[in-house]
C-alpha cells in the first residue's frame, strides 16, 4: 500500500511539474509577443515621424538652404551659420570631454585604490548622467556665462555641453577598461613594463572599441541637446558667421526649436524646421554609423 501511495505521489508531482513547465512556456510566449509588439509600435511611430519630417522638407532642403544665411523671410533663410556654429561647438566639446573623461576613467580604474572614497566617486559620476540637461544649462549660465563673462559664446556653450556628456564618457570608458582581462596587464608587467606603459600600449588599445563607441554616442547626444543652450541664452538669428570660439553662435537644435515655435506666426517656418531636422538626423546617423564601424574594426584587431 505504501508503494502505491508513493507511486501516486510521484505521478502527481510529475503532473504538477509538467503543468508548471506549460505555464512558463506560455508566459514566455506572451512576453515575447508583447515585446515584439512594443518594438513594432516604436518603429511605426519612428517611421511616421521621419516620413512627416522628410515630406515637409521637400522643396526646402537644397544647396541654397545649406549655404544661405539666416533671414527673417522664410523663403530666403539658410543654415550655413547654424552648421558652422554646430561644428565650432563640437571642436570645443570633443577635446574637453575626451581628455577629461578618458583621464578620469584611467585614473579611477588603473591608479585609484579600491575603497569607500572610490565607490562614492563612481556612484556620483553614475548619478550625474541622469541629471536633467536643464540643470547643466543653469550651471553653465552661472559659471561660464556670468562668472567667467563668456556670455553666449561658442566656448561657453561647448563647456556647458561638455559637462552634460562628461559623466557618460567617464562611465563608458570605465566599463571598457574594466572589460580588459587582468591577464593582459600581468603579462605586460612580467615583461618589465611600467604601469603607464601597460596602460598606454596594452590596456588602451584593447579598450579602444568601447571607449570610441561611448564617446561618439555621447557627442551625438551633445549635438542634439537643446535645453542647456536655451538656458544659456544662445540667440536664434545670427547674421554674422561665427569664426572663433569667442563669437556668438547658434546650433541646429536651437534653430529647430525656435522655428517650431514661430510656426504660429509664419507657417513656412515649419518647413524650415523640418529641413533642419533632416540635416540633424543625417548628422546623427553618420556619427552613430561611424561608432559602429570603429567598434567592429577594433574588435576584429584586438
Amino acid at each position: 500500500m505504501s508503494d502505491i501511495q508513493y507511486g501516486m505521489r510521484k505521478l502527481i508531482s510529475k503532473e504538477q511539474m509538467h503543468a508548471r513547465m506549460q505555464r512558463r512556456v506560455m508566459l514566455d510566449r506572451i512576453a515575447r509577443k508583447a515585446f515584439s509588439l512594443t518594438i513594432i509600435f516604436a518603429l511605426i511611430v519612428l517611421g511616421i515621424l521621419i516620413y512627416q519630417v522628410v515630406s515637409q522638407s521637400i522643396g526646402w532642403l537644397d544647396w541654397d538652404f545649406l549655404t544661405g544665411k539666416l533671414s527673417i523671410r522664410a523663403e530666403r533663410a539658410g543654415i550655413k551659420s547654424v552648421i558652422m556654429g554646430t561644428l565650432l561647438l563640437m571642436t570645443v566639446v570633443a577635446p574637453v570631454t575626451l581628455f577629461l573623461g578618458l583621464g578620469t576613467a584611467i585614473y579611477m580604474e588603473e591608479y585609484s585604490q579600491k575603497g569607500f572614497i572610490r565607490n562614492v566617486i563612481n556612484t556620483n559620476i553614475s548619478n550625474l548622467s541622469g541629471v536633467p540637461s536643464v540643470i547643466f544649462g543653469l550651471l553653465g549660465l552661472t559659471v561660464f556665462g556670468r562668472m567667467l563673462n563668456l556670455g553666449s559664446s561658442v566656448l561657453a556653450g561647448g563647456l556647458t555641453m561638455s559637462l552634460l556628456v562628461l559623466p557618460i564618457i567617464v562611465v563608458s570608458s570605465q566599463e571598457a577598461l574594466r572589460a580588459v582581462p587582468n591577464s593582459m596587464r600581468e603579462a605586460s608587467y612580467a615583461l618589465g613594463a611600467t604601469k603607464w606603459t601597460t596602460v598606454r600600449k596594452v590596456v588602451l588599445p584593447a579598450a579602444l572599441p568601447g571607449i570610441m563607441t561611448g564617446s561618439i554616442l555621447s557627442l551625438s547626444r551633445a549635438i542634439g541637446e537643446t535645453a542647456p543652450l536655451v538656458v544659456l541664452g544662445i540667440p536664434t538669428l545670427i547674421l554674422k558667421m561665427p569664426t572663433s570660439i569667442m563669437d556668438d553662435f547658434t546650433a541646429l537644435p536651437i534653430q529647430i526649436y525656435y522655428w517650431t515655435l514661430d510656426t504660429v506666426l509664419t507657417k513656412e517656418y515649419a518647413n524650415l524646421a523640418a529641413a533642419t531636422s533632416v540635416v540633424l538626423l543625417v548628422t546623427l546617423f553618420f556619427m552613430n554609423s561611424l561608432a559602429i564601424i570603429i567598434r567592429n574594426k577594433f574588435q576584429n584587431r584586438y
